[in-house]
């Protein structure tokens, strides 16, 4: 098989993810429910896995892992995600967009450009002919997909227990790998795609390398936009006004794992440079009491 529409199956991955998102568009713009938004976006990277490696059909080794790393971490983000959505009820990032058609709509389409873009790195490693012998860089990556997802996964699940011990009432979690990064999630999330990306690199060639794109734009999503902006600006306004809270903003790194103890004696330009400790993240909260 191989070339369908493009060589490197780029049109092709993209008409599926516009069609397979605006399906779903119609489905919540119609019925008004957000319950299906996490699972749409997370089985989209399944079916373009599978679909460009099927229909390229030369089944290489390298080809195989990284199509089953991408449908393993997709479906189990997505059925965590519906799991959890249908028993918490309704998701409050979509109150503003329910009766909102425009913002509904520009919420879709950002999702799909996240979709394609984040996907590149698996989608031109399935629709290549070249075939290196495995390399250090196939190992490397493969570690830190199973670093990523295992931290990914834990810290899902010890959020989720946490949420729902009727004692955790109006807390935040701060439990397990939350002691050490207040978002243990998304740092598996970008490790695990770097790790894709460093797997896929033997494959690579000259214009191919732009794949770079996929985890760069993944990065920059949850570390400026969709990702821990909203999460910390959600987290300031529910407990901004608690002493302890503060504190562990203060002594907890945003993203990278690290102990309290050495996160909080680092200088404040040192957290900003290298572990992402942006005045964005604390905007809601009292500047000099944080110290910026």
């Amino acid at each position: 098989m191989g070339t369908v529409i493009d060589s490197h199956f780029l049109a092709l991955t993209a008409i599926v993810t516009v069609a397979y998102q605006f399906m779903f568009f119609v489905i919540t713009a119609l019925l008004k429910i957000d319950k299906v938004t996490d699972f749409a976006g997370s089985t989209n990277f399944v079916i373009l896995a599978i679909l460009t490696l099927i229909v390229k059909g030369s089944w290489h080794f390298r080809q195989i892992t990284l199509s089953l790393l991408v449908a393993v971490w997709g479906l189990r983000l997505g059925l965590f995600l519906l799991m959890r959505i249908l028993q918490w009820g309704e998701d409050r990032r979509f109150d503003e967009m329910r009766s909102n058609l425009g913002k509904l709509a520009a919420f879709w389409i950002f999702q799909a450009v996240w979709v394609w873009s984040v996907s590149l790195p698996v989608t031109i490693v399935n629709a290549s002919d070249n075939d290196p012998d495995l390399d250090p860089r196939d190992v490397i990556g493969w570690i830190m997909w199973i670093v990523g997802i295992g931290i990914e996964a834990t810290a899902d699940q010890q959020k989720l227990t946490f949420k729902n011990s009727q004692e955790n009432r109006g807390k935040w979690c701060n439990v397990g790998l939350w002691k050490y990064t207040r978002h243990p999630n998304y740092f598996g999330e970008i490790f695990l795609w770097w790790g894709i990306f460093v797997a896929s690199t033997p494959v690579l060639e000259g214009a191919e390398w732009l794949v770079v794109l996929g985890p760069v734009f993944l990065t920059l999503l949850l570390l400026f936009v969709s990702g821990i902006p909203l999460l910390e600006e959600s987290a300031d306004k529910k407990y901004g006004n608690v002493s302890a809270y503060r504190t562990y903003k203060q002594e907890t790194s945003p993203l990278v794992p690290l102990p309290p103890q050495v996160y909080k004696k680092l200088p404040k330009w040192f957290q900003t440079t290298f572990l992402f400790e942006f005045p964005l993240y604390n905007r809601n909260l009292p500047q000099a009491e944080l110290g910026w």
